[in-house]
């Protein structure tokens, strides 16, 4: 008769004492056969799979590993027919063969094993060991952090599930880099009016006093130059009018006076006879309009109010509308970056933290919006400079990131300690330390939180962390990896707070 499958899911304790069983073996030769079937998996193809490794298991040379082999494959064929059509709901490892310490004796053993998570690879493999990695994966310690990585041009929002990475979206903003934009510029011998008379555009300083257009009022000001760069361009428009003349990049922004109203208009695309203002808030008619191919380094100024006058014409302040523009999209798509933080985080109870990344500016304005509802930014653990905004930056965080991490689980372990020494010393009838008080207060269901360290020896944890489950305590593993953690050790390392006092 087949060995019958257990086919309940182990407990995490269960999982632990079998991989430890499982890591002790060692064969005497290559024939220990681990099967690891994820959920959803066709078992035909796995047993057929099996049937073959069979067949090519007839060459060994040694006839006592040859027959160890082929059994532990027909053993490990029987427990999958026994699942009929369908794996269990977490997928199965199945591990047989020969764990006899005695040359020439037999022990055959099987072990059918339904995981507390779901197994996500297919793996067969005969060895001298059996193949318990993906297993000893999900013991460690599954921590969730929420990673968020974000630039102007897109972002990528993931989860970090102990050491597994899950991407849940990726998305574009479709808004332009911020790089000097637009090219709008003129020739560095265009003439400036400020506070303290004309200068040429290249002397003009950031924080110089520039003669503007106050629009709404229709009145002459001085307007702070706020910005200034230098642009190659291949082309040249010159224009000339009754009284003026200047030269700029086809795609800078003139007034143009229609209709006693003005209006913005690249340079490129005006035409003769069209009608500027002039710095004495007159119009001022073109008469000519000259297009050349050349190459020439231009300049631009950015004002606070958004115009100035250049060579006695308004024109317009080429950054600033585009500045709008951009800031206005990099709103939305923060808008939108926010709300998806919200549906992919919100919800998850053990969320421990979350991680931001991106270039310097970027996240600290996606941040600055306020768009985060107060519950998540309060999350928010760690900021960290990135310069990718896809997969690959949710990787760079996470690496980046590693100091934090650790310095989270540091920091919960000392809270917990903080916590039970604090009551020990001011409340002591809600506290219990040492086998002998603890045991009795996990009798009475008294224990509230169990605390215990990792430093304790299997029998006892295992022994305390039953009996907690039979009332629900909770159960906290403490490390000695901090001062708190080694004195806690040096009480007994069991220790209790207590759901009400006991005498």
């Amino acid at each position: 008769m087949p060995e019958k499958i257990d086919m309940h899911a182990l407990t995490r304790e269960e999982l632990a004492e079998a991989v430890e069983t499982l890591l002790a073996i060692r064969g005497r030769h290559t024939e220990l056969v681990s099967v690891i079937v994820p959920a959803g998996a066709n078992l035909n193809v796995v047993i057929n799979q099996l049937e073959a490794e069979k067949s090519t298991a007839r060459n060994i040379k040694s006839k006592t590993t040859q027959k160890n082999v082929i059994e532990a494959l027909e053993r490990a064929m029987r427990q999958l027919r026994q699942l009929g059509q369908q794996t269990p709901k977490n997928g199965i490892a199945i591990y047989s063969g020969n764990v006899s310490n005695v040359e020439g004796q037999e022990d055959m053993r099987i072990w059918s094993i339904i995981p507390p998570e779901e197994i996500n690879m297919r793996l067969y493999r005969c060895d001298q060991v059996f193949i318990v990695d993906p297993l000893k994966e999900m013991l460690e310690i599954k921590e969730l952090y929420g990673l968020f990585v974000i630039d102007r041009k897109e972002a990528t929002i993931g989860l970090l599930e102990g050491k597994k990475i899950k991407i849940f979206q990726h998305l574009e903003s479709g808004v332009p880099g911020k790089v000097r934009v637009g090219g709008q510029c003129l020739s560095e011998d265009t003439l400036i009016m400020t506070e303290k008379g004309n200068k040429m555009l290249k002397d003009i300083q950031i924080g110089d006093k520039l003669e503007s257009l106050d629009i709404e009022k229709n009145k002459i000001i001085f307007s702070k130059c706020i910005n200034k760069w230098k642009r190659v361009k291949e082309e040249i428009i010159n224009i000339k009018t009754k009284t003026n003349k200047i030269s700029c990049s086809y795609d800078h922004l003139l007034f143009l006076w229609i209709e006693d109203r003005l209006v913005e208009i690249n340079a490129g695309i005006i035409e003769k006879g069209a009608i500027l203002l002039n710095n004495s808030l007159k119009a001022d008619r073109i008469i000519n309009i000259e297009n050349k191919k050349e190459s020439r380094e231009l300049i631009d100024i950015e004002t606070e109010v958004g115009n100035f006058f250049a060579n006695g014409l308004l024109v317009h302040n080429s950054s600033q509308r585009y500045h709008r523009i951009t800031e206005g999209k990099a709103k939305d798509f923060y808008r939108e970056c926010a709300e998806l933080l919200k549906k992919y985080f919100f919800d998850i109870k053990n969320l421990k933290g979350i991680l931001i990344g991106g270039p310097v500016p970027t996240k600290d304005e996606f941040l600055k919006e306020g768009l985060l509802v107060t519950a998540l930014k309060e999350k928010v653990i760690g900021l960290k400079d990135i310069g990718y905004a896809d997969e690959h930056g949710i990787e760079l965080l996470v690496e980046a990131s590693d100091d934090i991490l650790k310095e989270q689980e540091i920091t919960l372990e000392k809270k917990l300690m903080e916590k039970f020494f604090n009551m020990l010393g001011k409340e002591k009838n809600k506290t219990a330390y040492g086998i002998e008080a603890v045991l009795h207060a996990l009798e009475l269901a008294s224990v509230e939180t169990l605390f215990l360290s990792k430093k304790l020896d299997k029998d006892t944890i295992k022994k305390l962390k039953a009996k907690a489950e039979e009332t629900s305590a909770k159960v906290e593993m403490i490390s000695v990896d901090t001062e708190e953690g080694q004195q806690f050790y040096n009480i007994s390392g069991i220790g209790a707070i207590l759901r009400f006092a006991i005498q």
